[in-house]
């Protein structure tokens, strides 16, 4: 027979691709050798060129041999007919490389068309033109074949596809099938040291898990996110309900600025190639307190404080004073290149660059907002004030608020900004989501970890409720601490330094949360986006359904909303103990019951007529948050059980387990979407170090180790 046939034609690219995920159908004649040409791509050197042997097996009855598989480095086009369908994809490591295709072209010419052998190995070369495997029995995928509809007994005998290692460096692909190559279970790669398929797997897609992962992800590292609900973002995530898109928590978002180094959320979507429009709040929060005490919170400086010595003139200087501190502390931390205090080459190339700035930090590292409030300020109603400033930032008043980070939050709202994200504050982890995957990671929705496997005293891995487990180098946990040694680990794996911490730190309160759409007429033209009210009693501050924040975002973005329309978020501090032994009635009765008199609440002091014009309302509980949010008792991070030490006794990413990470409001330096960022900032920073992407140097890294332990021993 002479019928011309198909053969579709996998596209494999390292670099930039005129169709990068396409593949080309090229016609050859019966009873022919034939090169088969692999790769429409142009390598970063352009000399290269890498060429696989196979063996030339083939249907004698036929003749058609495949005699040599080529990866080239020239652009090709091959001509003729079918069409495509992809298989499966290859991400590289390194966000330099170009994802790889595999699949096959469906043609009217061939049936029973199959590929009986596909090994997919790592091969290593010095020599150009040739690839030799690095580990010969190093395969991923076998015995995978490919049908097509009317010509028979056209077989490829053995094809194997490789990977050449390149930059002296290991580069490791994962391939996930999409059509009949069927993978079912996580593909491990020899070598090594054992099981090492990821550089890092992380555990959650919160903001600090998701800056964690691109951090590590624009370093070259290949990294897994596993995300139990089905979007990302956490507690900074979002849901959509009846044309309203709602944010899950706060919409005061800090760093998100155009300048500084405190601007850790602009930073973190730059580096994989984001950016977002934002919205400019001109009012961090209006506060409601006592004594018909208001406070507006303006976006400039010198307008807060003369709002506030308005209202405080006997303290003015005083005031100057308190805030001037927390200046000083900003313009230390703003002034550095922010990256893991756990790493020392960083953290004595930071000394030596900037001293003073180093030893003011060290100096306020124990310290609380509290404690130098009362140095300069005499009047109590002024110090009630203080604590609810203190109060939004971590849930305790001002005297177990490390000064840090209240310094933190109360200029960077001045210095860069409050600035809202068009089309809610779940973009932001959409767009980091977004921008990992682009790097060559991944992450994984509808994925329960339910554990952490270590072995010999190493975290190697995690297992998800359907059974499935996946391997890495590192697991980051962007879980509570309570989570990851409670729940994820348990009884031996639970190092001793843990149950000091759970000694020092207890769990914060949960909230009570309510999302609702209003008439646009029952706000007032010039109402602020948020608000922060305590009617009557100072005394109440933290008790729970004591204070109220409010949310009204439609202020600053009217997309969220149909028009005609606004967005109240409202939320207050909420045990869980609250709600727990209740009947399904019950539970549902009682949350209309405390919510119906939050918003009665609200609309004696602010909003007259409130509640006639709900149009929309749903309500969660500490219940809620912990089924959604996989968040021990519905708990936002730790506070001291104590007055602390500033930020002494905050565990940093490492933990007593060797390979095994923390990040999150759990860990240093604690709650909010900046200091979590910052966390995840930080977590990167030593995990590159530890799996070779930073420098390191393990003798001080012992040390410095060491000497953080010992310090928070001191808390």
């Amino acid at each position: 027979m002479s019928l011309p046939h198909s053969l579709s034609m996998p596209e494999l690219g390292f670099t930039s691709s005129p169709s990068p995920a396409s593949m080309h159908i090229s016609q050859f004649p019966s009873h022919h050798h034939c090169s088969t040409q692999l790769g429409t791509s142009r390598p970063r050197i352009q000399e290269h060129r890498f060429q696989l042997i196979l063996s030339q097996h083939g249907s004698q009855g036929n003749g058609h041999n495949l005699c040599e598989l080529k990866l080239g480095s020239q652009n090709s086009q091959l001509l003729g007919h079918g069409y495509s369908v992809q298989l499966g994809t290859i991400r590289p490591r390194s966000q330099k490389h170009r994802k790889l295709s595999f699949g096959h072209g469906r043609t009217s010419f061939l049936s029973d068309y199959k590929l009986s052998g596909l090994n997919l190995g790592f091969y290593k070369t010095r020599d150009l033109d040739t690839l030799r495997p690095k580990v010969p029995k190093s395969k991923l995928i076998q015995g995978c074949h490919l049908g097509g509809s009317n010509f028979s007994k056209c077989r490829h005998g053995s094809v194997q596809l490789g990977l050449s290692e390149v930059n002296s460096r290991n580069l490791n692909f994962v391939m996930r099938s999409s059509s009949t190559l069927s993978v079912d279970k996580v593909v491990e790669r020899e070598g090594g040291g054992g099981k090492s398929y990821y550089d890092a797997i992380v555990i959650g897609s919160g903001i600090g898990g998701l800056v964690a992962a691109t951090q590590l992800a624009v370093k070259g590292a290949r990294v897994l996110v596993l995300e139990k609900y089905v979007i990302p973002g956490g507690s900074s995530g979002y849901y959509e309900r009846d044309g309203y898109t709602f944010d899950v928590g706060s919409s005061v978002m800090f760093g998100f600025s155009d300048k500084g180094n405190l601007n850790l959320i602009t930073q973190a979507l730059a580096a994989v190639g984001c950016e977002m429009q934002v919205i400019p709040d001109p009012t961090t929060v209006h506060y409601h307190l006592p004594n018909n005490l208001s406070v507006l919170v303006h976006r400039e400086y010198s307008e807060f404080i003369t709002e506030l010595t308005g209202k405080f003139p006997h303290e003015k200087e005083g005031i100057l004073k308190f805030y001037g501190e927390c200046w000083k502390i900003f313009n230390a931390l703003n002034s550095l290149e922010l990256k893991s205090l756990e790493e020392p080459i960083y953290l004595f190339g930071q000394f030596f660059q900037k001293p003073l700035e180093c030893l003011t930090l060290a100096y306020y590292l124990p310290q609380n907002a509290g404690d130098i409030a009362r140095k300069y300020i005499q009047d109590p109603q002024l110090l009630s004030f203080i604590d609810a400033e203190c109060f939004i930032v971590s849930t305790v008043k001002a005297l177990q608020t490390p000064m840090i980070n209240a310094s933190m939050v109360m200029c960077d709202r001045h210095y860069g900004g409050i600035n809202y994200p068009v089309g809610g504050v779940g973009g932001i982890a959409k767009s980091l989501a977004k921008g990992l995957v682009d790097q060559g990671s991944e992450i994984l929705y509808k994925a329960n970890v339910t554990s952490i496997i270590v072995d010999q005293g190493r975290a190697v891995g995690v297992r998800l409720s359907d059974g499935r487990e996946f391997f890495a180098k590192t697991i980051i946990s962007n879980a509570t601490r309570w989570n990851t040694f409670g729940t994820l680990l348990k009884g031996d794996d639970v190092p001793k330094e843990e149950e000091n911490f759970q000694k020092v730190y207890v769990k914060a309160p949960s909230f009570l949360s309510i999302h609702m759409g209003v008439k646009a007429e029952v706000l007032p033209p010039d109402t602020d986006c948020h608000h922060f009210v305590l009617e009557d009693d100072w005394t109440r501050l933290e008790e729970p359904y004591g204070s109220i924040f409010l949310s009204i975002p439609t202020v600053l973005d009217p997309s969220l909303a149909p028009e005609g329309r606004h967005i109240l978020h409202i939320f207050t501090t909420s045990s869980i103990e609250d709600w727990e032994g209740l009947s399904r009635k019950d539970y549902e009765a009682k949350k209309e019951i405390v919510a119906d008199e939050i918003i009665g609440r609200l609309e004696d002091k602010l909003f007259p007529g409130l509640k006639s014009s709900i149009v929309f309302k749903e309500v969660g509980t500490p219940k809620t948050h912990r089924r959604y949010l996989a968040r021990d008792k519905g708990t936002y991070g730790p506070i001291p059980r104590r007055t602390p030490k500033g930020l002494l006794g905050m565990p940093f990413n490492t933990t007593a387990i060797e390979g095994l990470y923390c990040v999150g409001d759990s860990c240093f330096p604690g709650q909010g979407v900046i200091a979590v960022s910052f966390s995840g900032v930080m977590c990167a920073h030593r995990v590159a170090a530890d799996i070779g992407l930073e420098k390191k140097s393990p003798v001080l890294d012992a040390a410095l180790l060491r000497l953080l332990g010992w310090l928070r021993t001191l808390a």
